[in-house]
């Protein structure tokens, strides 16, 4: 998927001229959290978020500078000043603007919101915005791919048991020689020998992604590998998966 896919093409904008109260009132009004900051060409010139709004002296909450502070870095001091007493929103930009293209991947996309710890990405094409992606858009595509978005088309159960295999058999954990599978009706019947218990959580995880699985049952056995001595043993119990 690409950045194209998923973002909110409606995007609500402000100008730099505006006052951080107009700023407000519009994340309030929209139910957003950020805004890009465009000038009179349309072009972004950075971001405002709310929590650029957080420290303020109308609130309460202006961070207060020690003298030792002040005394050794005066002007992170008078930036921070500026950052809570700032009345315009160009008052608060960087204008270093953090941006993707249209066909950027969500791969792209997710590293540049961790890289830089920023939780919106505003899409620019040929200088224009053209729309913005927020981590809510990336987990609603997500829900848009989870399993369960095809109920009502038939799969067998040995569809079920291919794709389960398939998954196992494409981990460097994985191993079809020690573990097999059975699906009756849906729900996936594991036997074999596991050397850790992560690998049980996983194999769990690749049930609950297997499209048409329905449930699991855990037969598995965990040893320890050299001594063969049994460490603990799967349940009969059927855990839902779908």
């Amino acid at each position: 998927m690409r950045a194209s896919d998923v973002m909110n093409r409606k995007v609500v904008t402000i100008s730099g001229e505006a006052s951080l109260e107009d700023a407000a009132r519009l994340m309030v009004q929209n139910r957003i959290s950020g805004l890009p900051v465009v000038n009179d060409q349309g072009t972004v010139t950075g971001l405002i978020t709310e929590g650029d709004l957080l420290r303020r002296p109308e609130i309460g909450t202006a961070p207060h500078a020690s003298w030792l502070a002040t005394f050794l870095s005066a002007g992170q001091v008078a930036q921070d000043y500026v950052r809570s007493h700032a009345r315009k929103v160009d008052e608060l930009i960087s204008g270093d603007v953090i941006s993707v293209m249209p066909d950027a991947s969500l791969a792209e996309v997710v590293a540049i919101m961790e890289s830089r710890q920023v939780k919106r990405v505003p899409v620019i094409e040929d200088g224009q915005l053209v729309g913005i992606i927020a981590r809510a858009d990336l987990v609603g595509a997500l829900m848009k791919m989870l399993p369960g978005g095809s109920e009502g088309l038939a799969v067998t159960d040995a569809q079920v048991r291919v794709r389960f295999l398939r998954e196992v058999d494409a981990q460097k954990w994985g191993s079809r020689v020690a573990v097999e599978c059975a699906v009756k009706s849906g729900v996936i019947e594991l036997r074999g020998l596991i050397t850790n218990e992560r690998m049980r959580a996983a194999l769990r995880v690749i049930a609950e992604n297997t499209e048409g699985a329905r449930g699991i049952r855990d037969h598995l056995l965990c040893i320890e590998p050299i001594s063969g001595t049994v460490i603990s043993q799967g349940s009969d119990d059927k855990r839902t998966v779908a």
